[in-house]
């Protein structure tokens, strides 16, 4: 792999990585350098249809498919991250199941802008963020892969059902996409047309507390594989998911307004997360119990008390 292709996806990951680059910087090289590559490979295959470059339809399906070609290893690539990508996918034995069911969900953007149930929904994850998960995993090459795969692609679910709940005001007000199920926003009485207007309703409140609880029934079973994982990447990937969990907590103080404003986390409170997740891994070197205690995630038994409204969620340890 050449400089200039690390280089590449290094800078790509830095600037549009956020949370996940705090975590990334973690690993041990042998998984960072390719995790680089990796990520600069879905930025460049979700910029096609996210960014505004004047391409047709059309032009963003034949760019998307050429991009899985040059990914397979089957056409010259025209970015320097997705032929390193090609290389990174042969060495470590990432399998082309994974390339065509993230370049699907890519080529799904393009036409599909609402999700009708969470299964439509996570028809969609398969590609976007579970697919994402295992190829992460393939890089750690855990013992059992097996075993750890499931849990792999749970993650990325959930890493991505907070990001679609954080970004409600943007998806809707620069994408006319609406990731959240239009299922759960009738249930309680929410339009499209009140999210484009960022109203914040009593039931728009609902329909946020009811994907947040979603979304942490993934990260209860993602965390739970970590210790699948090689013992110097357990840490990191931890780190990952109290990062992004923390956006929990702030949508909760917030009373579940994500339209007023997108809930970010500052610098200080990101290394707050950090600093209580390494303290607590020194103390207990256990995934779940150190994620129990640092994240506001409940554990299943009070998330489903909290979902009946019969309890609150508790503060972290």
């Amino acid at each position: 792999m050449k400089p200039s292709q690390l280089e590449r996806g290094k800078a790509i990951h830095k600037q549009t990585g956020g949370t996940f680059y705090y975590a990334t910087r973690l690993l041990p090289a042998r998984i960072r350098t390719p995790t680089y590559v990796l990520y600069g490979f879905f930025r460049v295959a979700d910029e096609v249809v996210d960014s505004d470059q004047g391409r047709s339809p059309e032009q963003q399906r034949n760019r998307l498919e050429h991009i899985r070609e040059a990914a397979l290893g089957n056409a010259e690539a025209e970015e320097p991250v997705v032929d390193a990508f090609d290389e990174i996918r042969r060495g470590h034995g990432i399998d082309d199941e994974e390339i065509h069911a993230f370049v699907d969900a890519m080529l799904a953007d393009i036409d599909a802008n609402r999700y009708e149930t969470y299964a439509d929904l996570e028809d969609y994850m398969r590609g976007s963020a579970a697919a994402v998960g295992h190829m992460m995993m393939t890089l750690m090459a855990p013992e059992d892969p097996d075993t750890a795969r499931p849990h792999a692609g749970a993650l990325g679910e959930a890493f991505q059902l907070t990001n679609f709940i954080r970004d409600v005001r943007e998806d809707i007000r620069d994408l006319d996409r609406v990731y959240l199920p239009l299922e759960t926003l009738h249930a309680h009485d929410v339009t499209v047309d009140q999210l484009r207007e960022a109203e914040v309703t009593p039931g728009f409140r609902r329909a946020v507390r009811t994907e947040l609880l979603r979304a942490e029934d993934r990260y209860r079973t993602g965390v739970a594989g970590i210790e699948h994982l090689p013992q110097d990447c357990q840490f990191p990937v931890l780190l990952a998911s109290t990062l992004y969990a923390e956006h929990h907590r702030l949508i909760r103080d917030r009373d579940y307004d994500v339209l007023s404003a997108p809930p970010s986390l500052s610098t200080s409170r990101k290394l707050w997360v950090v600093a209580r997740t390494w303290w607590n891994w020194r103390r207990f070197e256990d995934p779940v119990t150190v994620f129990r205690r640092v994240s506001p995630v409940p554990e299943a038994d009070v998330a489903a008390a909290d979902a009946d409204g019969h309890a609150s969620v508790p503060q972290p340890e």
